[in-house]
């Protein structure tokens, strides 16, 4: 099949790829990592910034949607995903008690600047 990339964004692709390169060696590896063969720090996608990630992962995706052969959830599909991570939150009850309580304090705190408010006025 064809990728239907425009020319420009695979050429943005390209750049950013060439510059990221974790195969390239750079001139900022010690002499140990040299001998060892191993590099400290981050690698390949990791050690892009985010802006460059997003930009590669965005050209990803639309180019599994012009292929068809991306995956998009129905309703179905994302209830019964929604109600997985539903489940499987609500077991951990210590988690459970402290999202209710901040929300009571939450709703108690506006009561009181309510009932202040009132008080002044």
């Amino acid at each position: 099949m064809q990728s239907s990339h425009s020319a420009q964004e695979a050429a943005t692709w390209q750049n950013v790829v060439a510059n990221e390169n974790p195969q390239v060696e750079d001139n900022n590896t010690t002499e140990s990592e040299k001998e060892t063969g191993r590099r400290k720090g981050l690698r390949g996608f990791a050690a892009m910034d985010g802006e460059k990630q997003r930009a590669i992962a965005s050209m990803g995706g639309r180019a599994a949607h012009q292929q068809g052969v991306a995956h998009e959830f129905s309703s179905e599909e994302a209830r019964m995903a929604g109600k997985k991570g539903g489940e499987a939150v609500s077991r951990n009850r210590e988690h459970m008690a402290a999202i209710g309580k901040k929300g009571g304090e939450a709703a108690h705190g506006r009561r009181r600047q309510r009932q202040e408010n009132q008080q002044s006025a």
